[in-house]
């Protein structure tokens, strides 16, 4: 893992003075709400529709034992017991008081976290593969350019008040783990004659119009990515609209321009960058890539595993991933139980699965796109005694990546941008599919929730999406088919008129059903969806 150097420190520890006395002003007066926004927004620090929101950054999804355990003690002693890990690998405090929030800040400090640029019109959080570095088929560890892209990101002076918030994915892998091809630049790093280097998407993203990311260069060496990501936002920066905040994404300037058009005036101002010097050196990147060398892993171990618990056999099949190294696996831990809200975590459980990262995974672990999180270096011989401390916890849900495995927002329980609840419809679907054999039945099918149309539940990308929309003052839910943020990465159809809370379950149902009659040896839900096409869905919801 990457460590804070005396410069990381210096900037975090500033930023937490500076803003504590900006927070000062505000209680005190001296700064209005129009005033004050602005700082905040800077800091993570949201007003939602009951109290103050912050958003932590938990940089490409990875953390300490010592850190994770830090989110428990500040949820249960600033918040009401839990925190919220989220689609973008951040973690989020619901019922946060304007007073407390530098205090809170600085703690975060002192385990070399932040709230920075987790919010406004930045880059925000770099995310990646949640199974970086342990991953068999991966072209190299991608969280070094990670973290030299948050490096190069962080405080950027051309990118600070860019026309809309920016999201950047790193991936190394042909599985992609972190919907890179939606996010408004994603990198997947190759090898190409020997040489690593990444190839480009831009233009990704979901929300009011959603687009999957062209590929705009098929190779840049490691070398000179920075200066490419550069010149890609100066494109942007300079051109990307200020007057209509709905069309202000790059999605909607390489979308008006053209791919072709916004790559070739890529390519110029990249043929400019690389006369300025401004890539880092190699040392520099060697310098991180050293924090990410593979852990001390024991040798000579036990690959097998004792499967005659059924209910631990079935914890293994579902839950369990491969890992490169023999006699290691990786633990993927559900944050959906049965009739739970996904993401949530106690301050509780947030503990316990700290201890488990130091006492079993290295003192590593990871927080999933999808709202779980990871211990990616465990010994096999440890996986029944993890499997028995995360079921006493409630942990133990062997869902991972079925329908109940869902993403959802806050939505309007507690977002001021919403107009319909999330939450609740989340927990009536895994209520309705809770039956375990259903659900194996099922196989991977992704559901995914968002209470508004920025889309933070990515209901976009689900193999089935639902968003909540105002009709005349009620909530309505549009249901949609057919997405994907994997390597087979599309956008969802609606299948049309919208419905109730109840009815969008039924719905939902209803869908299942038609699969279950109409797919094919091996097809998972999409694979049916996609070669049937939307009618006979459509039939059999509204028919």
């Amino acid at each position: 893992m990457y460590r804070y150097d005396s410069y990381d420190q210096s900037i975090v520890d500033a930023r937490v003075e500076e803003f504590r006395d900006q927070t000062q002003r505000r209680l005190a007066g001296q700064l209005t709400e129009d005033q004050f926004k602005p700082l905040r927004l800077m800091n993570g620090l949201y007003l939602q529709l009951h109290a103050y929101m912050l958003r932590v950054a938990i940089p490409y999804g990875t953390l300490s034992g010592r850190q994770m355990r830090k989110l428990g003690e500040i949820a249960a002693k600033y918040d009401r017991g839990y925190g919220h890990f989220t689609t973008r690998q951040n973690l989020q405090y619901n019922w946060i008081k304007l007073a407390d929030a530098p205090d809170i800040l600085a703690e975060l400090a002192t385990v070399e976290m932040h709230a920075i640029q987790t919010s406004g019109n930045c880059i925000r959080n770099i995310s990646s593969d949640q199974y970086a570095g342990v991953s068999a088929d991966e072209v190299a560890d991608p969280r070094p350019w990670a973290e030299l892209l948050r490096q190069w990101s962080t405080f950027h002076p051309e990118f600070t008040y860019l026309p809309r918030k920016f999201k950047i994915a790193v991936i190394a892998s042909e599985d992609d783990r972190s919907a890179m091809r939606l996010h408004d630049i994603g990198l997947k790093l190759v090898s190409r004659d020997g040489r690593t280097g990444a190839e480009v998407y831009a233009g990704g993203g979901m929300g009011r119009t959603p687009m999957v990311a062209p590929l705009i260069r098929d190779f840049v060496p490691e070398d000179e990515i920075v200066s490419y990501l550069e010149a890609c936002l100066r494109v942007y920066n300079r051109y990307g609209r200020r007057d209509n905040k709905y069309k202000a994404r790059i999605k909607i300037l390489v979308h008006e321009l053209g791919v072709e058009e916004y790559k070739r005036q890529v390519e110029e101002e990249f043929a400019h960058m690389r006369t300025l010097g401004l890539n880092p050196p190699t040392e520099e990147l060697d310098r991180i890539r050293a924090y990410f060398a593979g852990p001390a892993y024991e040798t000579g171990l036990e690959d097998s595993i004792d499967r005659s618990d059924p209910a631990f056999a079935l914890w293994v099949d579902r839950q369990v991933a491969a890992h490169k190294q023999p006699g290691y696996a990786i633990v993927n831990i559900s944050l959906k139980p049965r009739g739970g809200i996904p993401g949530d975590a106690s301050a509780e459980q947030i503990a316990l699965v700290a201890d488990l990262a130091e006492q079993y995974s290295l003192d590593e672990l990871r927080v999933t796109h999808a709202q779980n999180l990871v211990l990616p270096h465990v010994r096999k011989a440890d996986l029944h005694a993890i499997w028995q401390k995360l079921d006493e916890a409630g942990l133990a849900e062997a869902n991972l990546d079925l329908i109940t495995d869902i993403i959802a927002c806050p939505g309007l329980d507690y977002c001021s941008l919403a107009n319909a609840r999330s939450i609740p419809l989340a927990q009536k679907l895994s209520e309705r599919f809770a039956v375990a054999d259903r659900q194996k039945e099922l196989g991977e099918l992704k559901v995914k929730i968002s209470g508004c149309i920025n889309a933070c539940g990515h209901h976009h990308a689900g193999h089935i999406g639902v968003l909540g929309v105002d009709r005349k003052g009620v909530e309505n839910f549009q249901l949609s088919l057919g997405g994907s943020g994997a390597e087979d990465a599309s956008v969802g159809q609606i299948t049309g008129p919208g419905f109730s809370e109840d009815g969008v379950v039924d719905a939902i149902e209803k869908v299942t059903n038609l699969y279950l009659e109409q797919r094919e040896e091996g097809e998972r839900f999409l694979d049916t969806y996609r070669r049937l096409g939307m009618k006979p869905f459509k039939e059999a919801i509204y028919g």
